[in-house]
């Protein structure tokens, strides 16, 4: 590979000389997939299970879809960095997308609203403190009403987006691209999911504060 300087890389890769953008594009790709590899098999502890082949794979493909999303943004490259450094971190940012959406790929909202535990019991909470039987049985009753004013107080849509981020971690972003809205729209759909559920629950004399002492000790 080529070292270049930023503005050989910029006027290379965007010649119009096939000669010219050809090597560039291909020794962009090459250090990309490097960079991907390096961030695959290093950082990435949930992926060490994998083989070598199937890494440089993975690195493989990402890397070409890397390499068009930075010749898409070059015009906002503005030379604060190496070339190269600015790519690399565009690169490692689309690897995490793509590896987050794979993991929530079979992802369902509808499966939140099929039944099932919905909060787990008080006994599998961790607590630092043994709680006695009648704590056990205060929590465990209160648990059963706050699982019960999400399914009352909430529509659907609220059900669905706040129990898909606040109780499953999923990003915002899958959440939102699977309910067909954006991230400024969902983050008011649970903002007010939150006060409705805050209401409903105050309403039976179940308050945060209350709440926050029966469960920290």
């Amino acid at each position: 590979m080529t070292d270049r300087t930023n503005e050989q890389w910029i006027e290379e890769l965007r010649s119009d000389d096939i000669t010219v953008q050809t090597p560039a594009l291909e020794d962009l790709r090459k250090r990309l997939q490097r960079s991907i590899y390096f961030y695959l098999s290093q950082d990435r502890s949930d992926l060490r299970g994998l083989a070598t082949q199937e890494l440089q794979q993975m690195a493989q493909d990402l890397a070409q879809d890397a390499t068009l999303r930075v010749i898409d943004n070059i015009d906002s490259f503005r030379g604060e960095s190496r070339f190269t450094t600015w790519a690399n971190k565009i690169a490692i940012r689309l690897a995490i997308s793509d590896l987050r959406r794979a993991r929530y790929k079979d992802f369902s909202l509808d499966e939140l609203t099929a039944g099932g535990e919905l909060l787990p019991s008080s006994s599998r909470l961790n607590s630092p403190n043994e709680p006695t039987p009648e704590k056990v049985a205060e929590r465990d009753d209160v648990m059963e009403k706050i699982e019960l004013a999400f399914k009352e107080a909430l529509t659907e849509r609220q059900y669905q987006a706040l129990v898909a981020v606040a109780l499953r971690g999923v990003p915002m972003d899958i959440v939102a691209e699977r309910m067909g809205t954006n991230r400024n729209a969902l983050y008011k759909l649970i903002h007010d999911a939150r006060r409705k559920l805050k209401t409903h629950l105050e309403s039976q004399g179940i308050s945060t504060d209350y709440m926050m002492n029966l469960f920290q000790n």
